[in-house]
């Protein structure tokens, strides 16, 4: 079994260690936390945009718990590294975790400053590791679906894709600290981020972007709208989303679709369906599948890709870099 270790016990560590735990090929070797002592605390705590399934504390009982990275790495014989930590720290810990000879599955977005990603991507060749970053909207089944259309053109040509996702401001854990969050990205690198890699990943590069975007509690582009243009085709595409809204506010992300032969709609806020519209009063709904399976199956696929020593081909580290960049070019 692949041993490894999660760092950061927030949401998304809570998250990565359930599906570690829930997987044959992978043994969660450590959790490191700031505080140690709180990590049985926190797995009663509520929070993120995704509700996931309990962790029992037995489950954890036996694990080994460190304050800092550098302590689990000479104690612990791992094999890779689950990095949750916030992105400040991305570049900081993906370094050391592969200076250390371990394979890397690092929480989006990559790092903020590109050199720095660059870095890393070049570090992780040099040492032959696994280096993937989590965008996990690659891997959920309704956004599967969507590409899965879009590739076979089994509506016909896509003419429109509009793609959204909102939340309140994030007041949990590290987001109540202003001097962290506020080297987050704001809602563009942590939030909108999701629907420019989706997006980039399915139709390519755009070759034109044109955006608008308003302050929020985080950033100065806390809410952004955006079309995206592509040079000699047929389809434009839409992308809205953002944070400004108060912290209860509910979290909804979905997409709409429009083809030659129909119109798709999807939306967290009946999420177990999937709308086609043809026309002619024809409307029917599809099962949308789990879109929380994304989680277990990108860290399946980290696996997967360690066991074979290939490259991550479904969501490579220059992709994630990639969708940096294009963050970038919205403002």
């Amino acid at each position: 079994m692949i041993k490894i270790a999660v760092v950061g016990f927030g949401f998304m560590g809570k998250t990565h260690t359930l599906n570690i735990l829930n997987n044959k090929e992978l043994k969660l070797a450590a959790i490191v936390d700031a505080n140690p002592s709180l990590i049985e605390e926190n797995l009663y705590s509520k929070s993120g945009n995704f509700a996931t399934s309990d962790i029992n504390p037995s489950d954890l009982a036996d694990i080994n718990k460190y304050s800092n990275l550098e302590q689990c790495l000479q104690s612990e014989d791992l094999d890779a590294i689950s990095i949750c930590v916030h992105t400040s720290l991305h570049y900081e810990m993906t370094k050391k975790a592969l200076l250390h000879d371990k394979h890397v599955f690092l929480e989006k977005p990559f790092c903020l400053d590109i050199n720095q990603a660059e870095e890393l991507i070049s570090l992780s060749k040099q040492k032959n590791k696994i280096l993937m970053v989590g965008h996990v909207v690659r891997f959920m089944p309704p956004y599967n679906q969507l590409k899965q259309w879009i590739d076979s053109e089994e509506f016909g040509e896509l003419r429109f894709l509009y793609l959204s996702r909102f939340s309140g401001q994030p007041g949990w854990g590290q987001w109540k600290d202003t001097s962290i969050s506020g080297t987050s990205g704001g809602a563009l690198f942590d939030l909108v981020i999701h629907d420019i890699d989706f997006a980039s990943y399915v139709l390519g590069v755009p070759s034109e972007i044109n955006c608008s975007y308003l302050p929020g509690k985080m950033s100065k582009h806390d809410y952004i709208s955006a079309f995206w243009n592509y040079e000699n085709k047929n389809f434009h595409v839409k992308i809205e989303g953002g944070n400004i809204f108060h912290d209860n506010f509910p979290f909804q992300a979905g997409y709409m679709a429009q083809f030659e032969k129909a119109s798709i709609l999807y939306t967290s806020l009946k999420g177990d369906v999937i709308q086609i519209a043809r026309g002619e009063n024809q409307m029917e709904e599809i099962d949308a599948g789990d879109p929380g399976i994304g989680f277990y199956d990108e860290i399946d696929y980290f696996a997967q890709c360690i066991i074979s020593n290939t490259p991550p081909s479904r969501c490579t580290p220059e992709s994630a870099l990639q969708s940096i960049k294009l963050c970038y070019k919205h403002i």
